[in-house]
């Protein structure tokens, strides 16, 4: 039997947390690579190990600021200059996932032009998890292996024993992942309809349901500025829900989001480290998603299925 080539696993600058920690259940070293600054503000990135014939993955969330989505297209130049075997970008949070559509005239589509740009750079395919819309898998062509925080939502909320819950959406474009939670754990689902005054900027909301004397979980993909999650809670708390807890992918959580949770009427809010949550509040939960990685990378490398990462999609 033919032997599979060597893997190694680096990690960009500001997702070094998430590499250590997929190596950790890979039973593997963090890959050596060392990142040049310039004065400027350019950088450099070279590989301190060769990397000749491997299947090289690559862990870089492409959060703001910029330099981590242009530091993970140099990481993948290199890697591919550098004669690895293959190229598999990790991407917890995939940035510029909003801009997935032309929504008024004369804008850009910058998830579609950052996959270009991922593809051009030379990568061969991309892990990543909770996309904010399903369908930017398209815009590669290259395989894109799909992830769902499902997989550590879940067990948390089971082990949470609450009663008299029921799911809950904080706006109609979520309204699909809510009800795969809310068809999974078998409770009601509520959906939360508002409406944008502008970006980041919740004018009006309704509550479409019944929360009075409930323990509601709401679900998002991100929480960015917290504007309509915090508002969502609040309206639920004030129509008689018993709790509210948040489930959100990614803690991107710009200023003021941290405060507007902690005064908000949530009771909990849950995200997983696709994002380092740097920020301080009494109230955020943070569950890590290295294992569902890793274990997607051992399998990858060992061409085995990973259908049964999948609780609910």
């Amino acid at each position: 039997m033919s032997q599979l080539p060597p893997f190694k696993v680096f990690a960009g600058t500001k997702s070094q947390y998430m590499g250590e920690e997929i190596c950790k259940d890979l039973g593997v070293e963090l890959g050596k690579m060392n990142i040049q600054h310039f004065a400027d503000g350019e950088f450099e990135v070279s590989y301190e190990e060769s990397i000749r014939g491997c299947e090289v993955f690559l862990v870089q969330s492409t959060f703001p600021n910029t330099d981590n989505l242009m530091e993970l297209l140099l990481m993948i130049d290199a890697a591919k200059r550098a004669s690895a075997k293959s190229i598999n970008a990790v991407i917890p949070y995939f940035g510029w996932a909003r801009q997935d559509r032309k929504d008024k005239p004369r804008v850009s589509i910058a998830a579609k032009l950052v996959a270009d740009m991922l593809m051009a750079a030379g990568v061969d395919r991309v892990i990543t998890m909770d996309l904010h819309a399903d369908q930017i898998q398209g815009f590669f062509d290259i395989p894109v292996d799909h992830l769902y925080a499902s997989s550590v939502f879940i067990p948390y909320i089971q082990s949470l024993n609450l009663e008299d819950m029921v799911i809950a959406t904080p706006d109609v474009g979520g309204a699909k992942r809510a009800n795969s939670y809310s068809k999974y754990l078998n409770v009601p689902l509520v959906l939360c309809h508002k409406q944008r005054a502008k970006a980041n900027v919740v004018a009006t909301m309704t509550v479409i349901g019944d929360v009075n004397g409930k323990n509601v979980i709401l679900i998002d993909d991100m929480a960015d500025t917290a504007g309509t999650i915090t508002k969502a809670a609040d309206l639920l708390s004030n129509q008689g829900a018993k709790s509210v807890r948040a489930l959100c992918s990614h803690a991107i959580m710009s200023d003021p989001a941290s405060e507007r949770v902690e005064n908000s009427k949530i009771t909990e809010m849950i995200f997983t480290n696709s994002i380092p949550f740097t920020k301080k509040c009494s109230k955020v939960t943070i569950l890590s998603v290295a294992r569902l990685f890793a274990d997607t990378i051992r399998r990858v490398h060992e061409n085995e299925s990973i259908s049964s990462q999948y609780l609910i999609k």
